[in-house]
């Protein structure tokens, strides 16, 4: 089996580490490992399949001479901007996990059981999309394919890890009292309709992304979507109510039977017995979980569903190294080796 250089940027942070754990899981064929961080983490030790690494400061000398194969970036958007070019610029597949990247036209933005295909068009940079549309997208391209798409509306309940571990210690921290030092108010006991920026619309960056990035992914650029994005204290695992609009009539057994043989998904609706998805049963799991299947009879054909995933592994980890090997298995990496 063919091998290749890996490199990880931004391994000491919370996704970077979850990578990690993922690309461990997954059994990636990985000849040389090379973790990058900034100066400031340079020379600390991580472990990976019981073999302590140590991190490399982030510049591009470092980067020159390892023939990067693939290079997965959860570093932040200004880092991407900077640092992605340089590793494509030296061969390898970089894929983002920043916003830095999502809206370029000459960028694929994959989840992989939805678009794979887009993979075949990179330019050695490909971009994982925002963790609250990955999740939307993995039930609702099946359906799309199934029954058409009219229009999305999104209400997103997102856990306080997405915000990263500033995030997650404010959830932490208000559980004993302690003011918030990442969100613009406590985030225990409370819900924040607010995340990210807000732009002159009045919507969020966050809820904007959600409107772009699920057109482009659907390839379906004049497709009706908004979306109201809110932070909730829960620590891992973003829910999300998705009111959707069929071009085709469909009850609630065609929505059951597309979605059973989708990959990726698992159906949890059985309200009788109080099974439904939850964050606190979707932390740490890969696959995306959909319930409260509803018809919607205020449109000729539409339905409500409940969405749920863990924002870290599913909505940022996972989702990166499945675009991987989806590239590996389409011969979308160039060969390093033989440079």
């Amino acid at each position: 089996m063919k091998k290749y250089n890996v490199a990880v940027v931004g391994a000491t942070g919370m996704v970077g580490r979850k990578m990690l754990e993922v690309l461990a899981e997954r059994n990636l064929p990985i000849d040389q490992l090379y973790l990058f961080a900034s100066a400031k983490s340079a020379g600390n030790n991580v472990n990976f399949c019981d073999k302590d690494y140590t991190v490399i400061e982030l510049c591009e000398q470092n980067v020159a001479d390892k023939k990067i194969d693939i290079a997965f970036f959860s570093a932040g958007g200004d880092v991407s901007k900077q640092f992605a070019p340089v590793f494509a610029k030296y061969g390898a597949l970089v894929i983002d996990n920043s916003n830095a990247w999502r809206r370029d036209p000459e960028v694929p933005l994959v989840v992989p059981e939805c678009n794979a295909e887009d993979i075949k068009w990179h330019k050695n940079i490909i971009a994982n999309p925002n963790c609250s549309t990955i999740q939307a997208m993995v039930v609702l391209k099946p359906l799309q394919q199934a029954f058409g798409l009219k229009r999305v509306i999104y209400s997103t309940y997102q856990a306080v890890s997405g915000a990263g571990v500033k995030g997650f210690n404010d959830l932490k921290g208000g559980i004993c009292g302690e003011a918030p030092q990442k969100f613009p108010y406590p985030i225990f006991g409370n819900c924040l309709p607010h995340i990210d920026v807000f732009l002159d619309n009045g919507y969020t960056k966050e809820e904007d992304k959600m409107v772009f990035e699920t057109r482009k992914i659907l390839n379906q650029p004049d497709l009706k979507v908004t979306a109201t994005c809110v932070r909730v204290p829960v620590y891992y695992g973003h829910s999300e109510s998705v009111n959707v609009e069929f071009e085709k009539p469909c009850t609630v057994e065609d929505i059951k039977k597309v979605l059973s043989n989708a990959e990726g998904v698992i159906i949890q609706d059985d309200v009788k017995n109080n099974v439904y998805p939850m964050a606190i049963t979707a932390e740490n799991k890969n696959e995306v979980f959909v319930g409260r299947i509803r018809i919607d009879d205020t449109v000729d054909s539409g339905a409500n569903l409940w969405i749920v995933a863990d924002n870290i592994r599913k909505g940022a980890a996972t989702n990166a190294i499945q675009i991987a090997e989806k590239a590996i298995a389409l011969d979308a990496v160039k060969d390093q080796l033989n440079k």
